[in-house]
């Protein structure tokens, strides 16, 4: 026990005075640079250090004190260890942990500090230095290739010139380091190219290309990095040659064929601006449609002015003042037309013309509100100093030379004079309105109507309101018993002068003139009755751009459209169309004229596009073929002539058209029939042969017909009219609804009428219907009496039917017979008629008898005995029986005249004519049926006779 505590004094004691030694030896701390700056190539694990890891210590030699144990890091996440490798020196060491990869990081900043190894073997009390900061900087490796950013680069240019560069190609390199990330140089692979690339990848030609020559070409193209290497895939070059730009429209066709009924037809499907690549800030392109030499100014329904104010709704009671000369409306012969416009009705003034309108033609009843209505072409006039030159002028016709109101240009001025009388208005009041506009002189066609709301007077031109610039007062006309004279074309002066003559006569064309008093137009019919029917279109107006504006004109033959963008300008003009909403237009060619203003930035105009001029051909339409069928005779007893309602002479008429059509098969055309629905504008049933009389014929259609229909009627001893531009079913109702009535049918032996029916004011017409009316007549007794003549006694001689002589006279004219003619003529008549019936009843009963005598049944009445029958005619008996006789005749005549009806419905029945005698009150009827034998036998048998002449 005492050896261990010994031992253990002992140990302590030396433990104490070792710490007390060591505490004297380590003294220092080690010392290190303040601060370090290493390199790595990436993918290796050394760094070398600049200066090198090295850590002193003033301690050394002493063991421990005096050596390097550690270096220790400070820093997130650094990949780097620092390794001892001598301790005595102090010398160290900087290695990767891990792969560091110059892409992913170039650079790592970080702390490190070195420790000595303590007083002793076990390292207490060791010490360390100060921190120094580590710099290392990743040395990259040319691990990649270059990559160009695009497989395929296009690109263009124009022939006959040298570029400094037509496009550029570009490539890049993922190693960090400029030496290995740069690109160094660009090669043309493809040999014997006229083109060449400089290190920075722009390619120019070495040549003037020619696009003749070759229109493109094509190559390979390589890149190296600064490292010298090569990409893995080369990029391909396309470059288009182009011919000399040229600013303007490419890809439109000069002509474009519009067939009628297709609606709307593009006009320019492909077509694009080249502005040769300049900068722009706007386009504006006009699209006019040029249509002057077509009918007035477009294509416009060619329909009669009557007809064109039915359909447009217009109100009624207007005067058409320039009519198409016809036998009633013959005051326009003598003027000149203007042919080849297509139906379209015009007049041509060449200051020698005017025409003076008949009274019962002139409106009487002018007042307050009237309106007049023309289309006017006029040109200026030669001279300084024009004279007035008159289209419309109400004046006096003898003694003076007042003007009571005209329409007349003066020096391209517009003016309506409108006078009125004291029995109208005694103060001074509006008289001259005048309008000065540059449509007047323009030589187009324009459509004026003045509407007059006194003293308030309007004018509009193609639609657009105007007021007068001028309007003048004066006082009114002075009452006075002098007829006044309505011209056109001119002025009439009869009045002091010695001769009355024609003055101030228009240079110009007119068409349509029309004067209606008591109304004024609306502006909703003007703009129909001028309204054109063909013009420019854009289909599908939504799928516009937004920054596209667009116009029309009001007739639509001018469009404007205007935008920023050149690639929504070219799809906007691939839109414009054409349209022409006629069934029948016009055909012939339409002028197309395109103005092009470019705008660049800070320019006002800086690209000159040439104009464009095409044409729109219009092409035939197929020409309808109007064709009326129906029964051609129509046969109808008296009594359904004579009735109120008449008869319909057109009831089972049908109107059809058809038009002829080529249908493509097999490269060949083969024609065929296609059947057409379109309207017509009039149908006139004219009488053919004598006027209808009016004191007994009449031929007219029920207001009630025309209800719900765009048509009118006019009648009179001539025909009838219907008019009005409606549908072919709505005519075809209308003519079946025709009555014609006949109050004495008995005079009319036949009436034809003469159907024909128009669309488009007579350019196409119809066939020509013809309808045979007839009266179906009695069949006449006379055939019987020549049928029976040859078993007469040879004192008996056949003498025609007094009651067929009637009939068949009385459409003839002249004075009428003595009394003693008609009395002989009667009873001679008389005797005939019985002795007439008693040979008739003679054969007739006998030819009953053998028909009994066949069937072997006989009847219960009483058979007639012929064999011993004798007639004989006493002379001297005649003139007392036949005065008995005539006397009965002439009343019978009497009540045949004031019963005319019966008379002619027992006619068309076919009744054999009644007679009554001395001994007889019945009456004898003679049936064209098969039974006409048989009635006549039980008439016949309840005669009773006078034998006393036997």
């Amino acid at each position: 026990m005492r050896t261990f505590g010994l031992s253990l004094l002992l140990f302590w004691l030396l433990r104490s005075c070792t710490c007390a030694v060591g505490a004297k030896v380590n003294k220092h701390k080690p010392w290190i640079e303040a601060s370090y700056h290493g390199v790595i190539t990436e993918n290796m694990d050394t760094v070398v250090l600049d200066p090198p890891l090295v850590a002193l210590d003033k301690d050394s030699p002493v063991p421990y004190a005096g050596e390097i144990c550690a270096f220790k890091i400070f820093g997130e996440e650094a990949p780097f260890k620092a390794v001892v490798l001598n301790r005595t020196t102090g010398e160290g060491v900087l290695r990767a942990t891990g792969p560091v990869d110059c892409e992913i990081q170039k650079e790592y900043t970080f702390v490190t500090q070195a420790y000595d190894c303590g007083a002793g073997p076990d390292g207490a009390g060791w010490k360390k230095s100060h921190k120094a900061v580590v710099h290392i900087q990743v040395d990259d490796v040319n691990e990649f290739c270059p990559v160009f950013r695009e497989p395929l680069y296009k690109a263009s240019l124009t022939e006959g010139k040298i570029y400094d560069s037509i496009l550029q190609v570009e490539a890049w390199d993922q190693d960090c380091s400029p030496q290995y990330s740069q690109i160094c140089t660009y090669e043309i692979v493809t040999a014997d190219t006229p083109f060449a690339i400089d290190r920075n990848g722009n390619i120019r030609n070495t040549e003037r290309l020619s696009y003749e020559k070759q229109q493109s070409y094509k190559f390979v193209v390589t890149v190296f990095d600064c490292g010298q290497k090569r990409a893995m895939e080369d990029a391909t070059v396309l470059i288009d040659v182009k011919p000399v730009c040229k600013p303007g429209w490419q890809d439109w066709s000069k002509r474009v064929d519009y067939e009628p009924g297709t609606g709307s037809k593009q006009l320019f499907p492909k077509m694009h601006l080249e502005t040769c690549g300049g900068p722009l800030s706007g386009v504006k392109v006009m699209v006019e449609l040029q249509t002057n030499h077509i009918g007035k100014g477009c294509d416009r329904e060619t329909y009669s002015e009557k007809s064109l104010q039915k359909l447009c709704g217009a109100a009624s009671g207007s005067t058409d003042l320039l009519p198409a000369p016809s036998p009633s409306t013959n005051w326009t012969a003598s003027l000149l037309t203007d042919s080849g416009r297509d139906s379209d009705l015009i007049y041509r003034f060449d200051g020698r013309q005017a025409a003076n309108v008949p009274d019962h033609v002139v409106p009487q009843n002018l007042t307050d509100q009237f309106t007049i209505a023309t289309w006017m072409k006029h040109g200026p006039s030669s001279g300084l100093r024009a004279e007035k030159e008159t289209l419309l002028c109400n004046s006096d016709k003898t003694e003076t030379n007042r003007h009571h109101y005209s329409l007349y240009v003066h020096n391209c001025r517009l003016v309506f004079l409108l006078r009125r009388d004291f029995t109208q208005v005694d103060t001074f009041r509006p008289a001259e309105f005048h309008w000065k506009l540059e449509q007047i002189c323009d030589k187009e066609w324009h459509y004026y109507v003045i509407n007059v709301e006194f003293p308030a007077v309007m004018l509009f031109v193609d639609g657009v309101t105007f007021e007068p610039y001028l309007v003048t007062d004066d006082w009114p006309i002075h009452t006075a018993k002098i007829d006044t004279q309505l011209t056109v074309g001119a002025c009439w002066q009869g009045g002091m002068v010695e001769t009355p003559r024609f003055t101030q006569f228009f240079h110009g064309s007119l068409s349509g003139l029309t004067i209606r008093p008591g109304r004024i137009e609306t502006q909703k019919v003007i703009s129909c009755l001028q309204a054109c029917k063909e013009g420019l279109d854009i289909n599908s107006l939504e799928s516009l751009a937004k920054d596209i504006k667009f116009h029309f004109n009001p007739a639509q033959s001018v469009l404007v459209l205007e935008g920023e963008d050149l690639d929504s300008i070219n799809t906007a003009m691939t839109k414009v169309s054409y349209i022409n909403s006629r069934q029948f237009p016009t055909p012939g060619l339409r002028r197309l004229h395109i103005t092009t203003s470019v705008l660049c930035f800070g320019e006002d105009l800086c690209l000159n596009v040439p104009d464009i001029r095409a044409v729109v051909l219009v092409l035939p339409p197929s020409e309808p073929r109007i064709t009326i069928g129906g029964s051609n005779r129509l046969v109808r007893p008296a009594s359904d002539l004579r009735s109120p309602m008449g008869v319909a002479p057109f009831k089972e008429l049908h109107i059809t058209s058809t038009v002829m059509k080529g249908d493509a098969y097999g490269g060949a055309r083969r024609p065929g029939v296609m059947e057409l629905m379109h309207n017509l504008d009039y149908c006139d049933v004219l009488v053919i042969g004598d006027e209808l009389n009016p004191e007994r014929e009449s031929l007219e259609v029920h207001h009630s017909a025309l209800l719900g229909k765009h048509l009118d009627a006019t009648n009179s001893t001539s025909g009838i009219s219907i008019y009005g531009v409606d549908s072919m079913s709505h005519y075809e109702q209308t003519l079946r609804q025709i009555r014609y009535r006949n109050t004495r049918p008995a005079s009319l032996r036949d009436r034809r009428f003469r159907l024909t029916c128009s669309e488009l004011n007579g350019r196409y017409t119809s066939n020509e219907f013809n309808l045979e009316v007839s009266v179906l007549h009695h069949s006449a007794p006379v055939e019987h009496v020549n049928h029976m003549a040859a078993a007469q006694p040879p004192y008996m001689r056949p003498v025609h039917h007094p009651l067929m002589i009637h009939t068949l006279n009385t459409h003839m004219s002249g004075p009428p017979p003595p009394a003693a003619t008609v009395v002989i003529v009667v009873c001679i008549a008389a005797l005939v008629v019985i002795v007439v019936i008693g040979v008739y009843r003679i054969h007739a009963t006998h030819q009953e008898t053998s028909r009994e005598e066949e069937d072997g049944v006989k009847e219960p009445e009483a058979v007639w005995d012929n064999s011993a029958l004798t007639i004989t005619v006493n002379p001297m008996e005649t003139v007392g029986g036949g005065c008995a006789v005539d006397e009965e005749v002439k009343e019978d005549e009497r009540e045949e005249e004031e019963e005319e009806e019966e008379e002619e419905e027992e006619e068309q029945l076919g009744s054999v004519t009644s007679i009554e005698s001395d001994s007889s009150d019945d009456e004898e009827e003679e049936e064209e049926d098969e039974s006409e034998a048989h009635d006549m036998k039980e008439r016949m048998s309840k005669l009773e006779w006078d034998n006393s002449t036997y």
